[in-house]
């Protein structure tokens, strides 16, 4: 089966919590890792699942993220190849 990653990144543990809370009640997505960086101010949330079900929980998650003010980056990766995951 072919899928996409989604990554957003946020300032913010909690924030990032609330906003794959929102990501996986928009769309079937798996959520994959959380990474944290600079000491848990930056934190990297991952999902995968189909292209289509990744855009829409992206943007949702995007959204929440700009309603708290905490977003920093975010990127749709469309059938990524496997080597992507060693760094997850």
């Amino acid at each position: 089966m072919e899928f996409s990653l989604g990554l957003v990144e946020v300032s913010s543990l909690g924030n990032a919590i609330m906003m794959l809370d929102e990501m996986t009640k928009t769309a079937d997505v798996e959520f994959v890792a959380c990474e944290r960086k600079l000491g848990g101010r930056l934190v990297t949330i991952v999902i995968k699942g189909s292209v289509s079900a990744v855009e829409a929980s992206v943007k949702a998650g995007v959204e929440a993220a700009k309603r708290m003010g905490c977003l920093k980056a975010y990127d749709v990766i469309a059938r990524p190849h496997k080597e992507i995951f060693k760094f997850f």
